[in-house]
């Protein structure tokens, strides 16, 4: 059955809320499809608003087509990795030796070799910044950086309920209800594993208020996160034919619906406003051509690349993402492959972070980054592809120190969101360049902050979407989709 979604702003989850006479209608004939697609695109449509008027000649405008989100969940320690400090003391002083990287006077961690060879292609910013009010555990803080919103339902702990159909949209949703794609292709992607701190999972990952149809097409292969095979069993049954279903077959039976269709005026007449034909012919396509189905195809890149990009589940996300993106993908999350607190390659190095770091988490962030931006721009892919990389907050300067109730080691560091780092590359973001600056010790920034919300507002300007642009919620209430400025001085 094919159903037609009712208002955007409606949450049908909620006994509150009636349903309208919108919502009962359905019309048969999509059981090819397996309902999944067609309702997608369909209910895509009917909820995408304009969004408002850009600021005339404001940098950066409109330059991204696509981005790709390299999310470190956990929190990595820009102390230990992209903004070391000398002269501090020992308990502050990452036990890596620095490197020079192509930026005269900037320097990394032993840690980031590859990447320390390619920040010439991007923007670091050194000075992302927030008071936590709440925000000092991993959910809280992460909820912040995918919606750009934080919630009442905050515990001592800082974790959040479960996500909720009430829940502020993550903003790729966002981006592909508002510039939605004519590529038979997925719009948005999330892998390989959802958001998650301990039995919170996937809070601030899906499309909340918006309606599932802007939910991001999830890729979580099985096996456990130590699992670094798990990239070589993907799944993609939903988006393959069935086996007694030929290409020519299922589009004599999209033309027998049509048939069909003809000899029903009445409801023709009734959801003329729908395109139902268009969004038949959208999922049709995007099944039939197989063009997601390749993108997924890991083993048709050259072992070479593949082994650049690093032989572990993080390492080949980031190939598949560049893949995906070339295919037509507009929005790509990569979740790191560890859930947020937690041990081995997470980056919750509360404990053995000079261990954990230098032999599971570096190495992959430092292959897998690199060879992403450095694979975007060979290809001509960078110039309108907007890659972010960042956590939830860093890490606290003082080893040792409780900065958020949990214990932490002589070799370790607690949260600290008052002062971490981000890079963002691609789309007309500078390359070679250092915006902000942390204080001596990385404790906090002495110019140019930069709140997650203000990186929201930069990536939906990337896109030609005004940061201010309204959104109804559940409650049918206007909410803007970010209340933050975008940072037009990262572009050139």
């Amino acid at each position: 059955m094919f159903r037609i979604a009712g208002p955007s702003s409606k949450d049908l989850c909620d006994p509150l809320l009636n349903p309208s006479r919108r919502d009962f209608l359905r019309v048969g004939g999509s059981g090819m499809l397996g309902l999944t697609l067609g309702s997608m695109f369909q209910m895509k449509a009917l909820s995408a608003e304009p969004s408002a008027k850009p600021s005339a000649g404001a940098p950066g405008w409109g330059k991204a087509k696509s981005i790709i989100l390299v999310y470190l969940q956990g929190g990595p320690s820009h102390l230990d990795l992209w903004d070391p400090k000398e002269d501090v003391p020992d308990n502050v002083r990452s036990a890596f030796k620095t490197i020079p990287t192509k930026i005269p006077g900037v320097h990394f961690t032993e840690i980031l070799p590859r990447l320390a060879k390619i920040n010439d292609k991007m923007t670091m910013i050194r000075s992302m910044s927030y008071s936590p009010n709440g925000l000092f555990n991993h959910t809280a803080a992460i909820y912040q950086m995918m919606t750009g919103y934080t919630t009442d339902k905050v515990s001592p702990s800082g974790q959040l309920e479960p996500p909720s159909p009430k829940d502020f949209p993550n903003f790729g949703s966002n981006i592909v209800r508002l510039r939605p794609t004519d590529e038979p292709m997925l719009p948005f992607v999330m892998l390989p594993r959802p958001l998650q701190e301990s039995n919170v999972i996937g809070k601030g990952g899906a499309s909340g208020f918006l309606g599932k149809s802007f939910d991001p097409y999830t890729l979580y292969p099985g096996g456990d996160d130590m699992d670094m095979e798990k990239m070589s069993r993907i799944n993609i049954d939903d988006l393959q034919l069935r086996p007694d279903v030929f290409s020519a077959r299922l589009r004599r039976r999209a033309l027998l619906r049509d048939a069909i269709d003809a000899r029903m005026p009445d409801i023709d007449k009734a959801v003329a406003s729908y395109k139902l034909d268009e969004h038949y012919t959208r999922a049709l396509e995007l099944i039939v051509s197989g063009r997601a189905r390749d993108a997924f195809a890991l083993n048709d890149e050259p072992d070479k690349i593949r082994d650049d990009y690093g032989r572990n589940t993080f390492g080949q996300s980031c190939l598949l993402a560049r893949r995906l993106i070339e295919a037509g993908t507009k929005v790509v999350e990569i979740i790191w492959p560890k859930v947020a607190n937690s041990d081995n390659h997470s980056w919750d190095h509360h404990v053995d972070l000079t261990k954990r770091m230098k032999s599971q988490s570096g190495p992959m962030l430092d292959a897998g980054l690199s060879a992403l931006i450095d694979d975007l721009d060979s290809r001509g892919l960078l110039a309108e592809t907007l890659v972010v990389a960042v956590g939830e907050f860093g890490r606290s300067p003082q080893k040792g120190l409780s900065t958020s109730g949990n214990g932490n080691s002589a070799d370790g560091r607690d949260h600290w969101p008052y002062c971490y780092t981000a890079c963002i590359a691609g789309a007309g973001i500078k390359r070679g360049n250092i915006h902000g600056a942390s204080d001596k010790t990385g404790s906090a920034p002495i110019e140019e902050p930069v709140h997650p919300a203000e990186l929201l507002a930069t990536i939906y300007h990337a896109f030609g979407i005004d940061p201010a642009t309204m959104v109804m919620n559940h409650l049918n209430q206007p909410r803007e989709l970010v209340k933050a400025e975008a940072v037009t001085r990262l572009f050139t």
